[in-house]
């Protein structure tokens, strides 16, 4: 008897133990095994300076996920999300995907919207042979790693020609351009502006460097003034914009600023207030578009999130989502080595974002641009330039 309860003990403990080993881990994959499951990875931040940009974007990818598993999922697997917050910093990113790939096992990772952690977290990607696909790097090289890397979303390179004619033949003609230098997105879209300024006519009256994470923007707005620029281009980011604007506006001065989608989103107006009223912030989607399927995603989305609206970083992870889905189908495996093909071969895929075509680098093909302006407290539709 005694014997008997020592056995008893023992097969307890060891079964206690293989529970404990089961339940480890913080991946939402409960419910199946690896084989049962499509696992994608989200790469985004949920916090700090860009966790406006990936906080919807999660959102975007978890209605995609939703609809795909009422759907009967991948290849018949359920699909499920591992998330994790990079905090909007390199090192982190790079960490994440490290275990996204070595530990979490993962199927596809869906990120990063920025364009600097996208260059990080690709060459990793590409190192391991694991596909991933970034909805809202628009920069350049973000996806220079390799043939596993791709993007969705309106890039730069081509967005920018499409605005500078657009603003020229408006009536625009000087401009002063101001670029964060220790930014790759900033540097990026600064060298596409020059470009398309100097193909198109417009005249660079004045060139100002700022620094992610400065805040006192005296010395710089006193060196345009008197250069009288018809428009101010801002190549960073939200937060040095609506400061910068700030004090574009103290010194007296009433030009508006262009930008690309790096000062996208409410916290942009919520910073700046008036100073950034009538602001025109390019990108590759607006709520206001009127196609069906968009407003199937808007009322969607907005049944799932208390009403809320969809921006365009929820738009294209709802959008990468689709693409990743569409190629696994297509090749009949979920295994990256054998569906980055069917990635690369994306044509005319009819996302709520736009029309998607990979071209033979990988690279998005899109249509067309939207103009939001900034107008009480929220981005108003302007106007559209189509890609040249």
């Amino acid at each position: 008897m005694h014997r008997f309860k020592q056995v008893a003990l023992l097969l307890s403990l060891l079964l206690l133990l293989g529970l404990a080993v089961g339940c480890g881990g913080g991946s939402q994959t409960t419910g199946g095994s690896d084989e049962d499951v499509v696992k994608v990875g989200f790469l985004g931040a949920l916090t700090g300076d860009v966790a406006c940009y990936g906080i919807p974007g999660l959102k975007g990818l978890e209605l995609a996920v939703e609809e795909i598993n009422a759907n009967g999922g991948i290849l018949g697997k359920k699909v499920v999300i591992v998330k994790e917050d990079n905090a909007g910093d390199k090192t982190e990113a790079a960490s994440i995907v490290k275990k996204f790939i070595s530990k979490d096992k993962v199927n596809a990772i869906i990120g990063d919207p920025c364009t600097g952690i996208t260059i990080v977290a690709a060459r990793i990607a590409q190192d391991h042979e694991m596909v991933l696909i970034s909805p809202g790097a628009c920069g350049e090289g973000a996806i220079d790693a390799g043939d596993y890397c791709f993007r969705n979303t309106l890039l730069d390179k081509m967005a920018c020609p499409a605005v500078t004619k657009y603003l020229i033949d408006k009536g625009y003609k000087n401009f002063a351009l101001v670029t964060a230098i220790n930014d790759e997105y900033s540097v990026g879209l600064s060298n596409y502006f020059r470009a398309a300024l100097k193909e198109y006519g417009g005249n660079i009256v004045i060139e100002e460097s700022i620094q992610r994470g400065d805040t006192n923007f005296a010395a710089q707005v006193t060196k345009i003034k008197p250069t009288n620029p018809d428009i101010i281009i801002f190549t960073g980011y939200y937060q040095e914009a609506a400061l910068f604007m700030k004090e574009v506006r103290k010194q007296g001065m009433d030009q508006i600023f262009v930008a690309g989608d790096g000062c996208l989103g409410e916290e942009l107006y919520n910073l700046g207030g008036d100073a950034v009223e009538g602001g025109i912030v390019y990108c590759g989607f607006s709520p206001e578009q009127n196609r069906p399927e968009v407003k199937e995603f808007l009322d969607a989305y907005a049944k799932k999130y208390n009403g809320a609206l969809a921006d365009m970083f929820a738009a294209q992870y709802y959008d990468a989502m689709y693409i990743v889905a569409q190629a696994m189908e297509r090749a009949g495996s979920t295994d990256p080595k054998v569906y980055k093909a069917e990635m690369a071969n994306t044509k005319d895929f009819p996302g709520v974002s736009g029309i998607t075509t990979f071209g033979p680098d990988r690279e998005p093909i899109k249509n067309p641009v939207f103009l939001l302006q900034v107008k009480d407290n929220s981005f108003k539709l302007l106007d559209t330039a189509e890609v040249i």
